[in-house]
């Protein structure tokens, strides 16, 4: 979990309860036990043009830090960003500032590492020492290829890409641009390859490494970066953004896992010098020769020696087809994209004339929409009664579309049943949820789409929150029992608990007819007791509630609770335990956050485990609990406090759907709501089941959970 992490969405309850069951540690801090920190910041209009699919370039940096001298590595950087812009796409610069991988750069941070003389140049195998060791540097062409990948940009840009060196066949120095070309599934759009390196053996270890090849324009030519003309030729040619963009989609589609090499030759009216600077080029080769230079500083010494010998000529060309090359990078990006939306758009024609209903939804999700506003202030307390210095972003919640969107994301097609107004708030919120099905959604006439705003202080502590949630009381029976078919045939459905008490019983009651699994989200402490104003809660099988909403359940119940939630680890512990025990009588897992002290995991006792996959049927057990410490994140890390434990939640259930074991299950949810935290949604756009796989992310130290019996 996370220090002070929320274990609820945005909901319109205490302001106490809805950030945090234990309100004495709200803070965000990151515990020296831990010593873990996200490592890859999204900047927020990258984020943006994601969550909202519009065409994003990936930019690397070491053409900053160390391909040209400051100032023009500055204005060329800043130049090929308002390219991207002009042709319509968000640019996303990649750099490691002070430890950190940035995906997306402010202009403060352009102009620092355009001016920092001791950054280092990041590839592939330096990423790890340059983040343990907190330094800055220039993201080389594979290093940018995994931050794009990480952050879900299909499209990269750049100068030229490296290659096998003149002697590699002896010398075996490769670049591990390369090699990442054949393990990253990024798009890299280049004017080919330096003829300092040796193209024809590139050209074969590329084919070797599975690596679609081809050239943009009307030439098979493959371009050697100052010259159209290499004397070597390419596999394939693509004539136009369109043709490109349908290359790169067939191959995301394919799932091969590698990349694809778009070559587009410098423009003509530069490549007259290219003869000059040919010559130039071959002399600086001998010269670093004779002077024993090698590796990672040969390319800066020849760059810089060839500017020297063409009087600038050759720094002018540079720069030329690194516009160029930005410029159509971006039109393939907006192709692209374009494509994708008509797809979907395709799709979903044709899955609407199957069945408006999507039958091919296996979960179903039932529970509030909501927009939300977040303000987070700058300083470190906020004065009522003026107007304080801060920044304020809107997001769209709501438990219910956070846990579909999170499912949405982790590779499940959940069928979404909710309910929005005719107001502008419901376009949008639609237009943001198009990768989600949302065909179970209705649009009510002179209704208000539900609207959270959250005030929160510098270090993350909620101050205010504010709510319009009347139209969830719209998500009733009636409109839910359109779906009955779907709700029958389901192997999961989740409820949320800003649904009506009515609508909660006639699923409850479904569920148990067709022998269903039903996981309820609570939402607060206030509407916790939902389902357990009847029989209904007995069809539940599992529940996700903080300590404050699990003593809800337990009192409506009539059992004893204390009055006052305990502050140790240890009575935590306890409490939780003893709270969970009258409910797993007829529920079959129950999941406590316990916000700053982790995840408590309750349920039948399996192998020294929790059994989270769904019972056939309800049979006398030994039940056991499993304590998850917290992993924590820092409150200049924290962007948005409101989806953490619907992350969790929704990361849970689709590990729980592919058999995962508990212990991956939960570092699932332990690592979606770290993302979440990180991200100015409360679901991360760039979260993906690679983003979350415990096998696949190894940088996570994970320590091993307590085990507790419960009598």
């Amino acid at each position: 979990m996370f220090s002070g992490f929320p274990s609820k969405s945005n909901q319109n309850e205490d302001a106490e309860e809805s950030l945090c069951n234990h309100p004495e540690k709200r803070n965000y801090n990151l515990s020296e036990q831990s010593g873990q920190k996200c490592l890859f910041r999204v900047h927020p209009s990258v984020s943006q043009a994601l969550a909202e699919n519009k065409p994003v370039v990936a930019l690397e940096s070491t053409i900053i830090t160390h391909g040209m001298p400051y100032p023009h590595n500055l204005s060329t950087a800043k130049e090929v960003e308002a390219i991207v812009r002009a042709e319509g796409a968000t640019p996303a610069t990649v750099g490691v500032i002070e430890g950190e991988v940035h995906v997306g750069l402010s202009a403060e941070e352009l102009d620092h590492l355009a001016r920092c003389k001791s950054s280092l140049k990041v590839s592939r195998r330096d990423l790890p020492y340059v983040i343990s060791k907190g330094l800055s540097g220039g993201t080389t062409v594979s290093a940018t290829m995994i931050a794009a990948h990480q952050a879900g940009v299909p499209v990269f840009v750049t100068g030229g890409i490296g290659g096998v060196h003149r002697d590699g066949e002896n010398s075996l120095d490769i670049s591990a641009d390369l090699t990442e070309l054949g393990r990253t599934p990024i798009a890299v759009i280049s004017a080919g390859v330096k003829s300092i390196l040796d193209i024809g053996r590139t050209l074969e270890f590329l084919e070797t490494q599975g690596v679609c090849v081809a050239t943009y324009g009307a030439m098979k030519n493959f371009p050697a970066f100052f010259s159209p003309q290499s004397g070597f030729t390419s596999p394939y040619q693509i004539c136009n953004p369109e043709e490109a963009a349908k290359l790169i989609a067939s191959t995301l589609t394919l799932g091969l896992q590698s990349g694809v090499l778009l070559a587009v030759p410098i423009p003509e009216e530069h490549a007259a010098a290219g003869q000059q600077i040919e010559e130039a080029i071959q002399a600086a080769v001998t010269e670093a020769s004779a002077k024993g230079i090698t590796g990672r500083n040969v390319t800066p010494f020849i760059l810089q020696k060839v500017n020297e010998l063409t009087k600038g000529k050759s720094l002018q060309a540079n720069i030329a087809l690194i516009h160029n090359n930005a410029k159509v990078g971006s039109q393939i990006a907006c192709a692209l994209s374009k494509q994708m939306h008509e797809r979907k758009l395709k799709g979903k024609t044709h899955h609407h004339e199957k069945h408006s209903s999507d039958s091919e939804s296996d979960i179903v999700v039932i529970g509030g929409i909501n927009v939300d506003f977040i303000a987070k202030g700058k300083t470190k307390a906020l004065h009522f009664g003026q107007t304080n210095p801060g920044s304020v972003c809107q997001s769209f919640g709501g438990v219910g579309r956070n846990i579909a969107d999170s499912l949405s994301r982790l590779g499940r097609r959940p069928l979404f049943i909710s309910a929005i107004g005719t107001d502008s708030h419901s376009d949008a919120v639609l237009n943001y949820c198009k990768h989600m099905n949302t065909s179970g959604v209705a649009r009510l006439e002179k209704q208000s789409t539900a609207t959270y705003c959250a005030v929160i202080t510098e270090s993350g502590e909620l101050s205010l929150g504010l709510g319009d949630m009347d139209i969830h009381q719209q998500i009733t029976e009636q409109h839910v029992s359109q779906f009955e078919k779907q709700l029958s045939s389901a192997i999961l459905v989740c409820l949320d608990g800003n649904i009506p008490v009515s609508t909660i019983d006639y699923v409850c009651s479904i569920a148990t007819k067709h022998n269903i699994s039903v996981w309820y989200e609570p939402t607060d402490s206030e509407k916790a007791c939902k389902p357990f104003l009847s029989d209904a809660w007995k069809s539940l099988s599992y529940a996700s509630p903080n300590l404050a909403e699990l003593c809800t359940m337990n009192k409506t119940l009539g059992v004893p609770t204390p009055e006052v939630l305990p502050s140790s680890f240890d009575d935590i512990l306890s409490v939780g335990v003893a709270l969970a025990r009258p409910l797993l009588e007829h529920l079959h897992c129950l999941v406590v956050t316990l916000g700053a002290e982790g995840v408590l995991v309750c349920g039948e006792h399996d192998a020294g485990s929790v059994n989270l996959q769904p019972r056939k049927e309800k049979r006398r057990r030994q039940l056991c609990a499993l304590h998850y410490p917290a992993i924590t994140v820092t409150a200049e890390e924290t962007m948005n406090v409101s989806g953490a434990g619907d992350s969790l939640a929704g990361a849970l259930m689709a590990g729980i759907l592919q058999r995962r074991d508990t212990d991956s299950c939960v570092r699932m949810g332990l690592m979606a709501a770290r993302l979440s935290l990180a991200s100015s949604h409360p679901i991360a756009p760039t979260l993906t089941l690679a983003s979350v796989d415990p096998i696949k992310v190894q940088s996570q130290f994970w320590p091993k959970p307590s085990f507790m019996w419960i009598d």
